[in-house]
């Protein structure tokens, strides 16, 4: 399956958001077609239900169950739900954000010194400027990994990472950072409980099975363009990982596809926003751009061990009504394999896990044939 990679490596051009931001004729590469283009008009919003976790924790049997009725409907309907309660600092939360600032706000040469390499997922990208040749995103990122696991990484994985790439300025950067990582992973894993129960496989299935965890941690920033109506910050795509824990700024920007049309996500700076995927809807969702301001968002891709067998639980292939197995509509697979795909060959999109399906069968076949 081939990616869609630039072949024309010397007319590469750069996402330099200092510039960029300030241009009326946007080059063709950002320009979106027709069809995928935003709206001008402002889209309804999606009511998105609020989940307590601290009173999930807690063990309280109402609040148990008026959790799991609640995430039960958002992912069966769209996918997204708002985590109130969460125990996550906001100062902690705030101070994220401040670093975030001060580092997109660097020039583009000094971002660079981050600069992420073709086929890895950490580093930074302007855009997608070195893999793809059209509908590039109106944003830059910066992604790092952070594992959980403490018996065979470093307990400060984070922070060595900046220290080797950015040097010792960014030593306060990789501390705040190593922290909201292991914050969200915490929290994460409450969530992987409140879904096992409301799954029906009970509060530790998921989270046994995403202990010592391999996550991604991704800054987003969104700046202002001078014609948002012709680009997308992210355009349409189901993430290719378990589960996202989303902080947004108060700007807005985030939208999800439901019933038909594109929904807005409210901005709440006390509340995070989970997506979650398998059995659960995968929901389809993009970020839209204005002319005015920039936007900014944090995101936590909760992600397996890199070899761990990716396989659902026993409880989940079995139809207790006519006690018969359900049809397995993906084969096992690990997140290593996973990520390699997205990574190297396929700009994730709504169509992720099928054609990673279709790869590793044609994969499988081509080894049993050799």
């Amino acid at each position: 399956m081939p990616d869609e990679t630039l072949v024309d490596q010397p007319n590469l051009i750069s996402f330099d958001s200092s510039i960029l931001r300030h241009e009326h004729n946007i080059p063709a590469q950002y320009i979106w077609p027709d069809p995928e283009k935003p709206s001008p008009d402002p889209p309804p919003e999606l009511h998105v239900p609020p989940i307590d976790m601290g009173a999930f924790l807690s063990g309280d049997p109402v609040a148990i169950s008026n959790a799991t009725r609640l995430v039960n409907e958002a992912c069966k309907k769209h996918g997204f739900f708002q985590v109130i309660n969460h125990g996550v600092s906001l100062e902690l939360i705030s101070e994220a954000h401040k670093n975030m600032d001060l580092f997109f706000g660097m020039s583009l040469p000094e971002k660079m010194r981050a600069e992420r390499k073709n086929g890895d997922h950490c580093g930074y990208a302007s855009s997608f400027t070195g893999r793809f040749s059209s509908k590039l995103p109106w944003k830059e990122t910066l992604s790092f990994g952070y594992c959980d696991d403490r018996d065979h990484r470093s307990l400060n994985m984070v922070e060595d990472y900046f220290l080797s790439k950015l040097g010792e300025d960014f030593t306060q950067f990789g501390r705040v950072f190593q922290d909201y990582c292991e914050a969200m992973s915490s929290l994460s894993l409450g969530i992987t409980e409140l879904l096992g129960v409301s799954l029906g496989v009970g509060p530790s299935n998921f989270r046994d099975f995403f202990k010592g965890n391999d996550s991604i941690m991704r800054l987003n920033h969104y700046p202002p363009c001078q014609k948002p109506d012709l680009v997308l910050g992210t355009g349409p795509h189901c993430d290719p990982t378990s589960l996202t824990i989303l902080h947004q700024d108060d700007v807005g920007g985030l939208q999800v596809f439901v019933d038909g049309i594109w929904h807005s996500i409210p901005p709440c700076s006390e509340a995070f926003v989970a997506l979650s995927n398998g059995m659960y809807k995968s929901c389809l969702h993009r970020a839209v751009v204005n002319n005015e301001t920039a936007r900014k968002s944090l995101a936590f891709f909760l992600c397996p061990k890199l070899d761990k067998v990716v396989t659902p639980p026993n409880g989940l292939l079995v139809n207790n009504t006519t006690n018969t197995a359900t049809p397995r509509l993906y084969p096992d697979f690990t997140w290593r394999s996973l990520l390699e795909f997205t990574q190297k060959h396929y700009r994730a999109d709504m169509k992720t896990l099928d054609a990673f399906s279709n790869w590793l069968q044609y994969h499988c076949n081509n080894n049993n044939n050799s």
